[in-house]
């Protein structure tokens, strides 16, 4: 089965980069947006709406080779319907945060580089990368790797895209890996503490166990199992726990999409995401939900604690982001080591020489 449609430039690609062409020759901050969905996301918002929604289809779908070749501006929905119809899945679960009218696209799903509860068993959105379509900061059109694994030579610049956050181009087309749906899942249910479900984590990933993705909180530890029908009833024999039926499949959107009663937070609050290592032991900030496997700490805290937490997390060898909160004052990313600072800046001359795309969106001076 193959879909296609004219992959030309045509008058909305024009359109884009006459747009990009006059901002960056004015000086005039553009920030790209799909959807919306993924607004809260960063820094404040600055410049005028380079509106992506008009950009959409698939260009071209090939189930029997596993790739998919997506304009940015389609609605994720769509593209993961398409590749159900086929058996077919975006392993990692990309997070929609479609509340409010919001509909999540593509090319959001790639700059934000979110991922959802199987992130750590299948990789990340970067790690189904095979080539991208974009426009840099001349309004030049841009092409980057293709569509198969093994096709890049140098810089892989299309796994660049992704958590970019839309500073270094505007996405026009995105080539992805997809996979088939596994045959069987579980999710099994069990009773412990922190610090007991992060050891039991770690045990079991020394185990050739079909663990798919993780869920501890308030005492309770949700584990998916995908894989070969027979796996998957060896590892529920082997693991015990309860099973968990008609709810399992609400469970894991709900923690996907953030609609868990954990997420909500009062005025005052805010959301952090602490990335550590999954040996870490419990940090015992506040109210916690752990993902990946224990890689994964959510952390609900006041208003007012970054120090507090940025100082737990380098002690954990780990790093914190500012997932949600209403004070953007504070920085929402870790500042960068020199080195990696440089990197950043190079590429952003590059890429963007004008400074007109998505303006402090990942760094105030950025």
């Amino acid at each position: 089965m193959a879909l296609e449609i004219d992959s030309e430039t045509d008058d909305v690609t024009a359109s884009l980069a006459a747009r990009v062409r006059n901002a960056a020759a004015a000086c005039t901050p553009l920030r790209i947006r799909g959807g919306g969905s993924k607004d809260f996301y960063g820094q404040a918002l600055e410049g005028d709406i380079l509106d992506m929604t008009a950009y959409t289809g698939i260009v071209s779908y090939e189930p029997s080779e596993l790739v998919v070749t997506v304009r940015a501006g389609t609605p994720l929905a769509e593209l993961e319907a398409l590749l159900a119809a086929q058996g077919q899945c975006l392993p990692f679960e990309p997070p929609h945060f479609g509340g409010g009218g919001a509909r999540a696209t593509v090319g959001g799903m790639v700059a934000g580089g979110l991922n959802g509860p199987a992130r750590a068993s299948v990789g990340a959105v970067r790690d189904y990368m095979l080539g991208v379509v974009l426009l840099n900061g001349k309004g030049e059109r841009l092409v980057f790797g293709g569509q198969v694994m093994k096709n890049v030579a140098g810089y892989d610049v299309s796994r660049l895209m992704a958590g970019s956050l839309g500073t270094l181009g505007v996405l026009l087309e995105v080539s992805l890996k997809v996979l088939p749906v596994a045959p069987m899942e579980a999710t099994l249910v069990f009773d412990m503490d922190e610090a007991a479900a992060l050891q039991q984590l770690n045990r079991w990933g020394t185990m050739p166990l079909p663990v798919n993705a993780s869920c501890w909180r308030e005492d309770r530890l949700y584990v998916r199992l995908r894989g070969a029908k027979a796996a998957v009833a060896a590892a529920q024999k082997s693991m015990g726990g309860e099973v968990l039926d008609s709810d399992a499949a609400r469970h894991w959107t709900a923690l996907r999409e953030q609609a868990q009663p954990f997420f909500a937070l009062q005025a005052d609050e805010s959301l952090w995401r602490l990335s550590v290592p999954d040996t870490a032991p419990p940090l015992n900030l506040g109210e916690t939900l752990v993902e990946w496997g224990g890689a994964q700490r959510w952390i609900k805290r006041p208003d007012g604690d970054a120090g507090l937490i940025r100082k737990a997390a380098e002690q954990a060898s780990g790093h914190a982001t500012l997932f949600r909160s209403a004070r953007k004052s504070v920085p929402v990313f870790s500042a960068l080591v020199p080195p990696l600072d440089r990197i950043h800046r190079e590429l952003k001359k590059q890429f963007d020489p004008a400074g007109v795309f998505n303006p402090h969106r990942m760094y105030a001076d950025f």
